[in-house]
């Protein structure tokens, strides 16, 4: 066993992962990877969900890191005072709302939900006009719609389902999304609360030669994530202020309603746009078709502004995401994992970019010209900046 080391301005004390016979270390490497896979596809199979909140829950924890961050630079009072007032003033944000807005919202989403099943239906007897799909009855279209409904809401609801089982099964959906938000939302707290706690938690379980890696790794995750969700509150803001400000002004009903769903699906990119985009459009021309054209130009206007402006000056300020790699991973962590995982799909593939690419640094594969790599002549990727001192 080795002795401690001072690392991060603390002393590192050995772990159980600490092998000094060289043969030893060996073996134990290779059955790692056999063992490390199986853990990994199990846990994948079995744990997909836990995992999953814990992500959420690491996300939610940047969010609060990053606000008290930033209220320490104008307020220096110890971090937990400066924690609990950002998470007092997100909640009581969300609170004022709620009842200002909660009973106006509550009645326009059960007139959005008929709107944008009348406009689908509208939709589907045009395609059989003219042969798109098939002639038959419009009520098996309308199952389709509502079993889609139920199964985005979370529950698989056939067709023949009795009303009181539609009523069970939207229940139990709804108290299972309410349950995942307050463990995210909890866990979230406390990992915030002391977060150096649990990352020497997890280094504790890593040698001594490596935790230094760790540490620079994990300062650089941080940066990139604090300033990747702080852009995506700034676009959600922008998005939903400027789409309420424009369907307002040209007469577009629900335009409250649609600036707060546009706002709120900002935060998962490609796929937040289509569906707040369709909505935007389908509500349109439910109330003529100015308004229908005016709502067009008003979603190509936002995602141009969003496309443009906001998400370029994110790229270089934190790290560039190609949106193939992003819609692929959406779409893949949305079939394993439902809505949660296509909500954390952005996060997950920024963080494991910013490994990749610091191990990479690491081990001076950095430079393809040095190994003669064909990707020499290639323009060199922007990198993002140093990460912030923890």
């Amino acid at each position: 066993m080795t002795g401690g080391q001072e690392i991060a301005g603390h002393v590192e004390l050995p772990g159980p992962t600490e092998f000094e016979d060289p043969l030893v270390r060996t073996e134990f490497r290779k059955a790692w990877v056999w063992i490390g896979s199986i853990l990994a596809v199990a846990a994948l199979i079995f744990l997909s969900k836990p995992l999953l909140l814990i992500v959420g829950a690491m996300v939610f924890a940047v969010l609060l890191d990053g606000g008290t961050r930033l209220l320490g630079r104008v307020l220096p009072i110890k971090r937990g005072f400066r924690l609990a007032i950002v998470t007092l003033a997100a909640f009581g944000f969300l609170g004022w709302v709620l009842y200002t807005a909660g009973s106006t919202f509550v009645g326009q989403f059960a007139a959005l939900a008929a709107t944008i099943e009348t406009q689908a239906l509208r939709l589907y007897a045009w395609a059989m006009q003219i042969g798109l799909v098939p002639q038959g009855p419009v009520e098996h279209f309308t199952d389709v719609l509502r079993g889609l409904a139920s199964n985005l809401g979370g529950g698989a609801i056939s067709a023949g389902t009795s009303g009181f089982g539609r009523l069970t099964s939207a229940i139990g959906g709804f108290v299972a999304a309410l349950t995942n938000a307050f463990l995210i939302i909890v866990l979230g707290i406390f990992l915030a609360t002391e977060p150096k706690v649990y990352d020497r938690g997890v280094a504790w379980m890593i040698p001594l030669r490596h935790r230094g890696e760790y540490y620079h790794i994990l300062a650089s995750v941080g940066f990139t994530l604090r300033r990747l969700l702080f852009g995506r509150l700034v676009g959600m803001l922008v998005e939903g202020i400027f789409t309420f400000f424009m369907l307002w002004a040209g007469g577009v009903p629900m335009a409250a309603l649609l600036g707060l769903i546009t706002g709120i699906l900002a935060f998962i990119p490609n796929v937040g746009a289509i569906v707040s985009g369709l909505l935007m459009v389908a509500v349109g021309f439910s109330a003529g078709t100015d308004q229908g054209i005016w709502a067009i130009v008003t979603y190509f206007a936002v995602q141009n502004i969003d496309g443009y402006l906001i998400l370029p000056y994110i790229a270089r300020k934190t790290v560039d995401l190609p949106p193939a790699m992003v819609l692929a991973a959406q779409l893949v962590f949305g079939a394993l994992f439902g809505f949660l995982g296509l909500l954390l799909a952005d996060p997950i593939m920024a963080t494991l970019k910013v490994t990749l690419e610091k191990i990479s640094e690491r081990k001076g594969v950095t430079d393809p010209a040095a190994a003669g790599h064909p990707a020499a002549a290639l323009p060199a990727a922007p990198h993002s900046p140093p990460p912030a001192s923890p």
